[in-house]
């Protein structure tokens, strides 16, 4: 099983970008996580993120695109 779901939202229109990585992430299996890549950065996901139970780290790439690891918060017990 690949552990990373690679989403790809550079070239697309809103909402597209966002309506493929929270699908992509309706779909994980546990142990993954998802590679957003976007042409800017997504603040608007950032909110929906914390409040679906999930973290995330956004940077910039050389090329100017921004890449965005998301993951299934842990849970301490």
């Amino acid at each position: 099983m690949n552990r990373e779901v690679l989403v790809d939202g550079r070239g697309l229109l809103p909402p597209e970008p966002m309506e493929r990585v929270l699908m992509a992430l309706d779909l994980l299996r546990p142990g993954q996580h998802v590679r957003f890549l976007l042409h800017r950065e997504p603040y608007p996901l950032y909110g929906i993120l914390e409040n679906r139970g999930y973290t995330h780290h956004a940077h910039l790439l050389p090329e100017g695109d921004y890449e965005i690891l998301i993951k299934p918060r842990v849970i301490s017990r």
